[in-house]
């Protein structure tokens, strides 16, 4: 498959990404935004087209048509203090006594914590059948964004594994170009879960083509789902299947896999798009409707502690709907890399 994709010199170059090797412009976080792309196509799976027409047709277990790979970043679990403030009177304006209570005590009291919500999460996908990977930050205090001690989620991390639920690295504001510190964040997590991991996906979608994949690989990570634009979803590199990244200056392939991020919440309906609920749910339905025209996997974004309450749940909980209505497999990271790598990569 990859030589016949090099055949065809316009997807190759979307395909490893080109454009983003010896970058001259980034954004604030040293990202490579769709702003900058010269892709205009970014709806369309090009790339993951061409190799369907050429001979890539993958099958999931229990002869689903494609996948949707589920994801949580975990980057706050403890409100600010202003939530505290903000939400007691907004309860108070609504008469609601009993969350006009509960909040000024949200965090030191895990049952009033909207935040603390990973057994919620694990509950409504149960119902859909469905698992999902959680990403934890590993920060020390002092570091940007630090918010939570891993040591003190570890009942949290072996609930979530032993449901059969996966827990990954949600890597930090520096590890995308630091090995010393995703192995460093790797270690301490792992030794609060008891076991090795084997997913990842940076802080802020922070990210460096090819170099990031590189580290990675070097930090014995199995597979990276980072790879997606923060300002905007869609197809970064023209693929909704997983993929070794190709490094255009060694020539060679990386050792990991790639399960691109195609919609994030946040990018759908506040940071960057800031697209209404229902503009958002529209966009959403159309890029699953092409995943599963080509057989692919499509990966899913959502919070724990912007959009996964009020009406992010029930947005979240739609999706769900939406997916499995279609017969889908919906699965963790971890789940999807071990069937794509044992089952599909060896066959092209």
């Amino acid at each position: 498959m990859i030589e016949k994709l090099k055949q065809n010199e316009e997807l190759w170059d979307l395909f490893s990404k080109k454009e983003e090797y010896n970058l001259t412009f980034s954004d604030q976080y040293d990202r490579f935004p769709y702003y900058l792309s010269s892709q205009r196509n970014i709806f369309d799976p090009s790339v993951s087209r061409f190799l369907v027409e050429n001979g890539l047709h993958p099958e999931y277990p229990d002869g689903k048509k494609f996948a949707v790979c589920l994801t949580h970043d975990i980057d706050v679990i403890y409100p600010e203090k202003i939530y505290m403030i903000i939400g007691t009177a907004k309860a108070f304006a609504k008469g609601n006594l009993t969350d006009a209570i509960k909040t000024p005590f949200c965090r030191i009291c895990k049952k009033f914590n909207p935040y603390w919500n990973f057994r919620e999460i694990i509950e409504l996908e149960a119902k859909y059948n469905a698992k999902s990977s959680f990403y934890f930050l590993a920060l020390r205090p002092g570091e940007k964004d630090f918010n939570y001690e891993i040591e003190d989620l570890e009942a949290e991390l072996k609930f979530i594994s032993t449901r059969g639920w996966e827990v990954g690295l949600h890597g930090g504001h520096e590890s995308y170009s630091s090995l010393e510190d995703i192995k460093e964040k790797k270690q301490r997590i792992e030794k609060v879960l008891g076991k090795e991991i084997i997913g990842y996906r940076n802080h802020y979608l922070r990210f460096k083509v090819p170099d990031t994949w590189e580290l990675l690989s070097k930090a014995n990570f199995k597979y990276d789902t980072t790879f997606g634009y923060s300002d905007c979803a869609g197809f970064r590199n023209g693929m909704c299947h997983p993929f070794r990244p190709y490094n255009i200056n060694t020539g060679k392939q990386i050792d990991i896999i790639e399960l691109p991020l195609i919609v994030m919440d946040r990018t759908l309906l506040r940071s960057y798009m800031r697209l209404d609920v229902k503009k958002a749910w529209e966009l959403t339905k159309s890029l699953v409707d092409k995943v599963e025209q080509y057989n692919g996997v499509i990966t899913i974004l959502w919070h724990n502690n912007t959009s996964i309450d009020g009406e992010g749940l029930k947005y979240y909980e739609k999706f769900l709907k939406y997916v499995s209505g279609k017969k889908a497999w919906l699965a963790s990271g971890e789940e999807i890399y071990n069937w794509w790598s044992t089952n599909i990569e060896p066959r092209y």
